[in-house]
């Protein structure tokens, strides 16, 4: 990845602004979107078997993956 990053400073030398190459600013948003896509599938798994614990707990009866998998969707 191309890294010549080029920095904006102000009157007292602190840097406030940063140029990126257009390469390395695309390969950046691939990989947040990528990141973010995993973030919300092992957040989806979480909120699941928090929920499988919580039905445990309670002793709600959860439907199983055969009776979901052979509901009718029409």
């Amino acid at each position: 990845m191309a890294t010549a990053l080029k920095y904006i400073t102000d009157d007292s030398g602190q840097k406030t602004t940063v140029l990126v190459p257009v390469k390395t600013w695309q390969k950046l948003n691939d990989d947040y979107k990528k990141l973010n896509k995993k973030l919300s599938i092992l957040t989806g798994i979480q909120k699941g078997l928090a929920e499988i614990k919580n039905a445990s707990v309670s002793g709600k009866k959860l439907q199983t993956l055969s009776d979901f998998l052979s509901e009718d969707n029409s």
